[in-house]
């Protein structure tokens, strides 16, 4: 028992520290408490350019869309989500990890650039129904696997959620040169330094913040068998055209949703 107290312990004042390193983000950290852990591990960023003009249509009009040298980018990202858990509270066995994939967009509200989620796959039914609940969010469930072998990622997801468009993505990625952190106006920067969500819920935006260090990027090669993720949103993707990032770890501090 006593090993498993000093564990919290030692997780807490680890997440806990993010909050010493604030200098790299674009606006203030929120005032009001966080509520939630996550790590985010063995990460793929898979980006695509899209036409402004298309994404707009698939972007909430109260969003503005956030460009680089004119286009939209498209994200599908697959990872590794562990060390879930609430504020006070320890982490709970079976509730504290999953597999997920998400597809998202650029935007900015009021100036504050952000991430606009079209689709976000796991495979805890847990996180799928509190999320869809409590964060607005599209969460679907899907069967999914993740294995490592020889420096390399092996991801498979298919999307197996009740009365929603079929979506599959399979793929195999590596890093390919070291970590380092983004420069400020580089598309590295662009497209992976964002600190907060937009989420829609009727006719009201809201705004969920979060909290990391700077992302350790690694340059990746990806082989793409399958990726059906984008489309539902009727956007189709030449996987050879793929810009593609690797992280290792990231923890982050979330809070909750605020009205926008």
């Amino acid at each position: 028992m006593n090993k498993s107290i000093d564990s919290e312990v030692k997780l807490l004042t680890q997440f806990s520290a993010l909050l010493e390193d604030v200098a790299h983000r674009p606006y203030p950290l929120s005032a009001k408490p966080w509520i939630m852990t996550q790590t985010w591990s063995d990460l793929l960023f898979a980006h695509w350019r899209v036409s402004a003009r298309k994404m707009r249509d698939l972007v909430p009009q109260r969003l503005e869309l956030d460009t680089y040298d004119g286009d939209a980018w498209i994200g599908v990202v697959p990872f590794n989500m562990t060390n879930v858990g609430l504020r006070h509270l320890p982490l709970i066995p079976g509730a504290s990890s999953s597999l997920e994939l998400n597809v998202r967009t650029y935007v900015r509200c009021q100036g504050t650039p952000g991430v606009y989620f079209f689709s976000l796959d796991a495979e805890n039914p847990l996180f799928v129904w509190s999320a869809r609940l409590t964060y607005y969010l599209p969460y679907y469930m899907a069967v999914m696997s993740q294995k490592k072998s020889s420096g390399c990622y092996e991801y498979a997801s298919e999307r197996r959620h009740p009365a929603s468009p079929l979506a599959s993505f399979k793929a195999r990625y590596k890093p390919i040169a070291d970590a380092a952190v983004s420069a400020p106006g580089s598309i590295e920067h662009f497209l992976t330094e964002r600190y907060c969500l937009f989420a829609v819920s009727g006719k009201s935006l809201y705004r969920g913040e979060v909290h990391h260090k700077p992302w350790p990027l690694q340059r990746a090669e990806a082989e793409i068998e399958m990726n059906t993720m984008c489309a539902p949103l009727g956007l189709q993707i030449e996987d050879s055209h793929g810009l593609f990032h690797f992280a290792a770890r990231l923890d982050t501090l979330e809070w909750p949703l605020q009205k926008t």
